[in-house]
C-alpha cells in the first residue's frame, strides 16, 4: 500500500459518523483543561509580555519592522499575537497526547481486527517508551518553533517551515504509536527508518493544521467570538490528528504485513469502510 492509497482509505475510515464521534470525548477534555488554563492564564501572559515590551523598550523596533513591512495595523495586536502564537505548540501537544491516549488504541485495534487479522502482535513498545518519546520530540520541536518564532513575519516562511515541524513531530511520534503493539523492536527500527513517506504523511497533515492554527490566532481580532475560535481550532486539531493517525496505522500496518509477508485482507481502495 503506498503513501497515497493509505491515504485514500485514512479518508474513508475519517469520514465515518464513528471515527467523527471519536474526536468528541478528547475535544470534551481539551476544551475543559484549556477554558482553565485560558481564563486563568492568559491575561497574566499577556501582561507579562507587555511588561517586557515596556521595559526593553521592543515596542518601537517591533513597529518600526511592522511598518517597513507594511503591516502597522497589528501594532495593536502584537502582544496578544505573540501570547496566542507561545501557547500554540502547547495546544498542538495536548490534541497529539489525547489523540493518543484516547483515539490510537482504538484505530489499531479496528484496522488490525478489519484488515491485518493475522498479524502477529509482538508487543514491541512500551508505554514508558512511548511517553518519553512524545515528551523528548515535543522538546524538540518546542525548541525549534521558538527559534523560527522571529522568522514568521518573513512571507511564505511559516507556510513552508511550520507543515515541516509539525510533519516531523508527528511522523516521530504516531509512527511509533502505529506499531508499538504489533512490530517487535527489530521491525519498528527498519519501518520507522522509512523517513521520507513517514515524513511526507506528516507533512501533509501538518500542513492541514495551519487552518485551525489560524483559528486559534484570529481570536485576538475578535475577543467576542474568541471561545468560538478557540473551541473550533482544538475539535480541528483533533480531527485532524485521528486523520494522521488513521493514515499512519494504515500505512504502517501495511509496511509491517509486507515486511513479514502477511496476507492481508480486503485491500480494495475503493471501497467505503464499514466501521460498524
Amino acid at each position: 500500500m503506498t503513501v497515497f492509497t493509505s491515504f485514500f482509505r485514512a479518508l474513508m475510515a475519517q469520514l465515518h459518523p464513528r471515527m467523527l464521534l471519536m474526536t468528541l470525548l478528547p475535544f470534551i477534555v481539551s476544551l475543559g483543561v484549556w477554558g482553565v488554563a485560558l481564563w486563568l492564564g492568559l491575561q497574566p501572559l499577556i501582561d507579562q509580555l507587555q511588561a517586557w515590551f515596556s521595559d526593553y523598550g521592543l515596542f518601537r523596533w517591533t513597529g518600526d519592522m511592522l511598518d517597513s513591512l507594511g503591516l502597522a495595523s497589528l501594532r495593536t495586536l502584537l502582544v496578544p499575537l505573540i501570547a496566542m502564537w507561545l501557547l500554540l505548540p502547547l495546544m498542538v501537544l495536548s490534541a497529539l497526547m489525547l489523540v493518543n491516549v484516547m483515539a490510537m488504541p482504538v484505530i489499531a485495534t479496528y484496522l488490525s481486527d478489519r484488515f491485518y487479522p493475522q498479524l502477529e502482535r509482538r508487543e514491541g513498545g512500551s508505554i514508558k517508551a512511548s511517553l518519553w518519546l512524545s515528551f523528548s520530540s515535543f522538546v524538540i520541536y518546542l525548541f525549534a518553533w521558538l527559534i523560527v518564532l522571529p522568522l514568521n513575519l518573513v512571507p511564505l516562511f511559516a507556510v513552508l517551515v511550520q507543515p515541516l515541524l509539525w510533519g516531523w513531530l508527528t511522523a516521530r511520534v504516531m509512527s511509533y504509536e502505529a506499531l508499538s503493539s504489533f512490530a517487535d523492536e527489530n521491525e519498528l527500527s527498519i519501518i520507522r527508518k522509512q523517513q521520507f513517506p513517514l515524513l511526507m504523511i506528516g507533512v501533509v497533515t501538518g500542513s492541514l493544521g495551519a487552518a485551525p492554527g489560524l483559528l486559534w490566532l484570529g481570536g485576538v481580532v475578535s475577543v467576542i467570538f474568541f471561545p468560538i475560535f478557540a473551541a473550533a481550532a482544538i475539535w480541528m486539531y483533533l480531527l485532524i490528528f485521528v486523520f494522521s493517525g488513521l493514515w499512519f496505522q494504515f500505512y504502517c500496518l501495511e509496511s509491517l504485513a509486507g515486511l513479514r509477508n502477511t496476507p492481508i485482507v480486503d485491500l480494495d481502495p475503493t471501497r467505503v469502510i464499514d466501521i460498524n
